[in-house]
């Protein structure tokens, strides 16, 4: 609005109300356009417009909802008309009375109004110890959610304890908000992760802070899980840079998995060797003295005392941390255990050599590069157009620890020799040169030379873990040309087997001497199929940043990239017997001299470069998106980590079932194959809903009946109600023909006209006992729907129009606006 409009609509004292019901009726005629221009125009002519604001959202309702509202609107148009008109602003006793009714209306409003109204208000500068006191109050009624968004809104953590505002909050599941309420206080973050780690304490018992949280009664303990909360934990030292001592708790016990873990693959699988699985067993334990004791017990377990005792002193356990039997036979052991592990590493190499690919160049020809000098000549050799280069990396396994891993050797493989990079010693070695460009620069020129053919297995994480490696690499992904990932090409072979597309292996493809039966995966499985034997995998789990590196890292390494010239020659030589088109080989080297195409939009998981998709075969026909199906046709099983899922589905008519707390992934398998549904999975199980989608409709009338019925009978029969709840109102059940009963996304018409009993057959508790006071009162609230399997009563509540509000985004985006309107 400009000047001149604003000085023809001089103050005239015009009551706000009568200028909020010419705004509701423009607003519900969708007049966006007029609306704002009334706006402006009425607070031009309001003799207080910050009073006036107040009084319209003092009398309205609309704005308590979440989403886009009448009340947003005016708020934030007086937002804009206030920068316009700086002299509207006030100061003063008249200012402190406004934030003050600002103040209580704070805790009701949906976030998006928190900072206009903050802004409009002033309220940054009102005194710090009333906020704080504010804040408490609302705390103190049990509204946590709302007193940590008003205290991140006003910026008071400093001032505030952050476990007692957070513990609430994370019992709640609201990890995302105790994210936000600690992100700016370095401090803080700290504070929280304490509490969180004393949480992780074996000892720690969730029942002894649950109590005097007042809306925390419905908090089951059992849902407490230490390794959901210490994945958490593990989050946020990345996300806030702290150092992981400060949390002892949480990593003592990733430890102890790491340990149990290796155990596992050592005595278990036999599938790592002795001096891997020693490496990784003295830097997971180190000197502290309660992994050496879980260390020694699991030695007693697997290996017996005498095991154990040659272990304990190879992994320097002290000798006061050991039993009696354990510490009897370290004092038996004599030089013959060496001979007899001398002669069982031998065997073992005899029986590599049968069952596993061979590299069949000569050990000499296996290059480890630590100079610049000596990585020079590799650059002259690898650089040269038409070149076919396998690419492989290495790097020390995290077992779930901080941070991405960081690449500690680069292999790269030619047709006669194969050379070994160590990327940190030469890193280091350029950036003390100040030339830390200068691997970088070599690794880009290879990747983007289109006349050089790379050949990688699930690249994608390959150069991921570069990029953390060297920030340089970084966007290299978009530089890439003349790439070939195998991974994406495996997946297009169709293995021709009894006539059929082999997806799993049949027993010869598992290996069940070395311990139990572990089929072969990924590139061993490729290698195995293309080549005839599989990779021996025992080295993968390696330390690869502990120097020297030991012969059988070496040979594992330059097998892993060497493999890949192999695999890619006889698909090259004979693509028909692997289900590939028979221009295979022609497309490969077309796409060399062709300029790269600009790349599409693939699956987030493998990115392959434009000819990874000429690799694939140009003439099969891209198969046709299925047709899409309506929510009620889907049908889904979820497990715990999917819950909020889980109910958003519902919100849309599928049909949903979550695990029980006790239930673990098999159940999920069995209800799939019993009930047709897909599983969705990301974690562990968790407690269900009861997943009914036929409900009742009862107006606020009836239910007030239905509530004030059951507290008279709770007051006349409570010793003959279990638990200390009030009594239930038992009503009839529905089935599928009775009235009032809809699938979810439909709502149920009628059936208040006879009341609830009347609509309903069998017997159902309505849960009406859980409705919060003052919930009745509530003007807007007209109607309840009531679960006709378990009793629960829902109404729309405050996330009602949050939820809509979501739904319809997703849902214009999708253009199903017949789906809209039913939602609206």
């Amino acid at each position: 609005m400009n000047q001149d409009s604003y000085s023809s609509d001089q103050p005239t004292g015009q009551d706000p109300l009568l200028l909020l019901k010419t705004l509701q009726l423009l607003w519900t005629k969708h007049e966006l356009e007029k609306l704002k221009e009334e706006i402006r125009r009425g607070f031009a002519r309001l003799e207080d417009p910050l009073a006036g604001l107040l009084a319209m959202l003092e009398s309205s309702s609309d704005w308590k909802g979440k989403g886009h509202s009448l009340g947003y609107c005016i708020t934030t148009e007086l937002q804009l008309w206030i920068k316009e008109h700086p002299a509207v602003p006030q100061s003063g006793t008249k200012l402190k009375k406004l934030q003050a009714r600002v103040l209580g209306m704070l805790s009701q409003c949906p976030t998006n109004l928190l900072d206009p109204l903050i802004s409009i208000y002033q309220l940054h500068t009102v005194d710090r110890n009333y906020l704080l006191e504010h804040v408490s109050h609302l705390y103190l009624q049990g509204n946590y959610k709302e007193a940590a968004i008003l205290s991140i809104k006003l910026k008071l953590q400093p001032d505030q304890d952050v476990e007692k505002m957070c513990t609430p909050l994370l019992l709640q599941d609201k990890a995302n908000l105790v994210e936000d309420y600690v992100g700016e206080y370095p401090e803080l973050q700290r504070k929280l992760l304490q509490t969180l780690d004393m949480w992780c304490d074996p000892s720690f018992n969730i029942r002894d802070i649950t109590r005097p949280y007042q809306g925390l009664s419905r908090y089951k303990p059992e849902k407490f899980n230490r390794r959901v909360l210490s994945k958490l934990v593990f989050r946020l030292l990345e996300r806030f840079n702290v150092d992981p001592a400060l949390c002892p708790n949480v990593i003592n016990q990733r430890h102890l998995r790491t340990l149990n873990y290796l155990f596992y693959k050592r005595f278990v699988e036999k599938t790592m060797t002795e001096e891997n699985w020693a490496d990784h067993i003295q830097s997971t334990v180190g000197e502290n003295r309660w992994l050496q004791g879980h260390l020694v017990q699991s030695l007693l377990r697997h290996c017996g005392a005498r095991g154990a005792a040659r272990w304990a002193r190879r992994c320097r356990v002290p000798p006061e941390m050991l039993p009696r039997a354990v510490a009897e036979e370290l004092q038996k052991l004599h030089i013959q255990d060496r001979a007899e592990e001398v002669t069982k590493a031998d065997n073992y190499e005899d029986s590599k050599k049968k069952d596993y690919y061979q590299l069949p160049i000569a050990r000499e020809k296996i290059h480890f590069l630590q100079t610049w000098e000596e990585t020079l000549q590799c650059w002259e050799k690898v650089l040269q157009p038409g070149q076919v280069v396998g690419v492989d990396m290495e790097w020390k396994p995290s077992f779930g620890m901080v941070g991405k891993p960081r690449v500690a050797l680069l292999q790269l493989a030619l047709k006669d020799e194969v050379f070994l990079l160590d990327l940190p010693r030469l890193l280091e070695q350029a950036e003390a040169e100040g030339e830390k460009e200068k691997l970088p620069r070599f690794i880009q020129m290879l990747y983007s030379d289109a006349a050089i053919t790379k050949l990688g297995y699930g690249m994608s994480g390959d150069l991921s873990s570069l990029a953390a490696t060297c920030s340089a690499l970084k966007d290299m992904e978009k530089q890439m040309q003349g790439v070939v990932d195998l991974l994406a090409v495996d997946k297009q072979l169709q293995w021709k087997k009894d006539g059929r597309k082999v997806d799993g292996l049949s027993p010869e493809h598992s290996h069940e001497e070395r311990g139990v039966k572990q089929p072969e995966k990924g590139l061993s499985l490729l290698v195995q199929h293309v080549l005839g034997k599989p990779l021996d995998k025992t080295e993968q789990l390696s330390n690869w940043e502990k120097r020297p590196l030991r012969e059988e890292q070496i040979l594992y390494a330059a097998s892993d990239a060497y493999c890949l010239l192999e695999i890619y020659e006889r698909l090259c030589k004979d693509p028909e017997s692997f289900g590939l088109g028979s221009d295979l080989t022609e497309s490969l080297v077309e796409k060399q001299s062709k300029k790269p195409r600009a790349k599409k939009q693939l699956n987030k998981q493998e990115a392959p470069s434009p000819s990874v998709q000429e690799c694939q075969g140009p003439r099969m026909e891209p198969s046709c998106p299925p047709a899409p199906i309506s929510p009620q046709e889907f049908s889904v099983v979820c497990d715990n980590m999917l819950q909020g899922l889980g109910r958003y589905l519902r919100c849309l008519g599928v049909d949903v079932r979550l695990l029980d707390n006790e239930d673990d992934h098999r159940k999920a398998a069995e209800i799939a194959r019993q009930e047709g549904r897909v599983i969705l999975t990301s974690g562990l199980p968790y407690q269900t809903v009861c997943n009914c989608n036929k409900y009742l409709k009862v107006s606020r009338e009836r239910m007030r009946q239905l509530v004030e019925g059951s507290r008279r009978a709770s007051g006349e029969h409570s010793a003959g109600c279990p638990g200390s709840q009030s009594c239930g109102v038992t009503v009839p059940a529905c089935d599928t023909a009775q009235p009032g009963c809809a699938p979810h996304g439909e709502r149920a018409e009628g059936a208040e006209q006879s009341g609830a009993a009347a609509g309903l057959a069998g017997d159902t508790v309505l849960q009406v006992a859980a409705i919060p006071p003052g919930v009745l009162d509530r003007a807007e609230l007209t109607d309840f729907f009531c679960c006709t399997r378990c009793g629960k009563v829902f109404w729309e509540g405050s996330h009602f129009g949050r939820v809509v509000s979501q739904f319809q985004d997703v849902l214009v985006a999708s253009g199903d606006t017949q789906s809209v309107y039913e939602l609206s």
